[in-house]
């Protein structure tokens, strides 16, 4: 009987994990290297002085896709990792004043945008309808199969797909297409922040990406029982249950070739052969660090992309608990417009940044000493291309405390019992995100989707790439996908 074959995967992001999860069910012996101590890249957590802290992601959306590994192992996926619904999913504060509670609920929001803003809830429910109508046409198509591949568009559904494309509304900006919805800027103000979730600029991001909020609002949004980190520690878990081996603080050096063909990996001096190579590490480190040996197999095009945007998060134990605040919170700017021209034009931070707010302690209360709170505090900001950030995070860090002491009307800079700090700069260190950014590239352009990398090398053979810098994007979602598509493309 023939020895199965050995998949190597450079980095345990979520996406390297589910990749050795649906590897080792279909048969494949597979290994993990990570340049870290722990699994998860963005995905991770720390404790500081009692507080405990989501480091990255903290929005969980889709959580079929989690559930799907396991059911995948024949595992009952609560056995391993448990999730609440939530209502409501986040709170909105603006600088006039208005507070706006989006249920989980269509028409309880629906309602309470008119009760609010004096927006028709009717004008809701179209706008729903639009999002749900994009996402019928693309989610077949451009998240759950390859891009790259010429048996993906031989097809019927993608055909049907090809032939609807003119209702995806990818030839106008986000914003443009969010004012012929809704007369009230605080809403257009709301829908346009759906921008962010990918790192983009809902004033040049195609309108397509209006999709977004139908994911939120048709599937929901989750609270992991033991905070956002449990959705990695139950995919090592199970993937180490189904044979997958996890080598930590190994650092993968260079993608070691054959020719044109995966030969392995170096690691810690030596090299550790295998049939294919799939990495979760950025695609422009994977090239210009592990394949700097091969300029001419570089895709130069690609790897010269706009890169997505970035983010500075504030980490602060808080000696007071706010009942106004819920889970989510997202404290915005006066002027949207002015932020986002800061960040992709000036590519600096404007003083008056729409502020989010992450409190998982209202939902997991030993995450925080009691009556306090763990605040992670998050701005979107530019990508790193040198700038002074040591000024640009104090100047910063003054901004959102006076808004946040404005707005809740309580002095928060004396409330701060701990803090750590994440910006740009440690992003990129910490989980080898070019530039820090938190996407991979930017979805600014009509044809983003197309430009991105694909799962598999066109030049060589045997290597695989997944995570939120290639095909199908950035987020848990897309990250999940892109190690589904990897996995069907290897067969």
């Amino acid at each position: 009987m023939p020895l199965p074959k050995k998949a190597l995967i450079i980095g345990a992001g979520v996406a390297g994990i589910a990749a050795a999860i649906r590897l080792a069910i279909k048969g494949y012996e597979v290994e993990v290297y990570e340049t870290n101590s722990y699994p998860g890249g963005k995905l991770n957590q720390f404790e500081q002085d009692g507080y405990r802290f989501d480091a990255g992601p903290s929005l969980f959306t889709m959580p079929q896709y989690v559930d799907e590994l396991f059911e995948l192992a024949g595992k009952k996926p609560s056995d391993y990792f448990r999730y609440q619904k939530l209502d409501p999913v986040c709170k909105y504060f603006y600088e006039d004043g208005t507070r706006l509670i989006a249920y989980a609920d269509f028409n309880k929001f629906g309602s309470e945008v008119q009760a609010q803003t004096g927006e028709p809830a009717h004008s809701v429910k179209l706008y729903f309808e639009n999002s749900s109508r994009i996402y019928n046409i693309t989610n077949h198509v451009f998240l759950e199969r390859s891009l790259h591949r010429l048996k993906t568009y031989l097809r019927w559904d993608t055909l049907k797909s090809v032939f609807r494309f003119g209702k995806i509304d990818a030839f106008r900006s986000m914003h443009r297409a969010n004012q012929s919805f809704f007369k009230d800027k605080r809403i257009v103000q709301f829908f346009d922040r759906y921008a962010t979730y990918n790192g983009s600029n809902p004033y040049h991001a195609p309108a397509t990406l209006n999709v977004i909020p139908h994911l939120e609002q048709h599937f929901g949004a989750y609270f992991p029982e033991g905070g956002m980190y449990s959705i990695t520690s139950g995919l090592v878990k199970l993937a180490e249950s189904l044979g997958a081996k996890f080598h930590y603080n190994c650092p993968v050096t260079e993608i070691v070739l054959d020719g044109k063909t995966v030969k392995g990996i170096w690691v810690n001096e030596r090299i550790i052969e295998g049939d294919m190579v799939v990495s979760n590490m950025d695609i422009w480190f994977t090239y210009h660090k592990l394949l700097k040996a091969y300029p001419s197999l570089h895709p130069q095009k690609i790897l010269s992309q706009e890169r997505s945007s970035s983010a500075l998060i504030f980490y602060w134990g808080i000696k007071q608990s706010f009942k106004e605040l819920d889970l989510h919170n997202i404290f915005f700017s006066a002027d949207y417009e002015a932020e986002f021209d800061h960040i992709w034009q000036q590519k600096a931070i404007c003083d008056d940044p729409t502020v989010y707010l992450n409190i998982s302690s209202k939902y997991k209360p030993n995450d925080a000493p009691g009556d306090c709170e763990n605040w992670f505090v998050m701005i979107n900001v530019p990508a790193n291309a040198g700038q002074d950030w040591d000024s640009l995070i104090a100047r910063a860090r003054e901004s959102i405390l006076n808004k946040l002491s404005r707005l809740l009307g309580k002095d928060i800079s004396k409330l701060i019992a701990t803090e750590s700090i994440l910006d740009p700069r440690s992003i990129e260190s910490r989980t080898s995100s070019y530039q820090g950014s938190l996407y991979g590239t930017s979805s600014n352009s009509q044809f983003a989707a197309f430009l991105r990398h694909a799962n598999r090398s066109s030049k060589i053979k045997e290597l695989y790439f997944c995570g939120g810098s290639v095909h199908p994007g950035g987020g848990i979602p897309l990250c999940l996908l892109s190690a589904k598509i990897v996995s069907g493309l290897i067969d």
